[in-house]
């Protein structure tokens, strides 16, 4: 007998040009997005820091970095907190904008269809899906989180 959960409970996120899949558990909060304290010299995708119990998290456009929108869209803008899975203390949660309130959704192999769209050569992208017929990507979150830490460097550097 099988005891492994073959459902897990995921967000669906609206961000400019399309939508994300994220695993639940992943999730920390979902905040408004408050303007964010500027990074000099960083990268368009990554836009600032913002602030969260007592953390300065770094905020990204996922959509400027995947290449998927010129523009990130401000109305009913929100950021979800995620838990970084990289193990740096110094960055142990990282932000990504969304538009409005993500939807709850149960997520089984059955209504999970890879697609065409697999994200070779977009940044940040693990895979294109259809989530029962809704197209979303799955974010690489590890390798949003090393881009993160080497702009994060970078910037210190400079």
């Amino acid at each position: 007998m099988n005891d492994t959960p073959r459902d897990i409970r995921g967000l669906l996120i609206s961000v400019a040009g399309g939508r994300l899949l994220l695993p639940n558990a992943n999730v920390s909060e979902i905040i408004t997005a408050a303007t964010p304290e500027p990074i000099p010299g960083a990268a368009p995708w990554l836009l600032g820091r913002v602030r969260w119990r007592g953390w300065r998290v770094p905020l990204v456009s996922f959509s400027l970095l995947a290449g998927i929108a010129q523009r990130d869209g401000a109305l009913n803008a929100k950021a979800v907190v995620l838990k970084a899975l990289g193990n740096q203390p110094r960055m142990p949660f990282i932000a990504l904008l969304c538009l409005g309130f993500p939807r709850l959704t149960t997520v089984s192999p059955e209504i999970l269809v890879p697609t065409s769209e697999d994200g070779e050569g977009r940044a940040g992208v693990r895979m294109g899906v259809l989530v029962r017929d809704d197209p979303a990507w799955i974010p690489d979150l590890p390798g949003i989180e090393a881009l993160v830490a080497d702009a994060l460097g970078r910037t210190a550097a400079a």
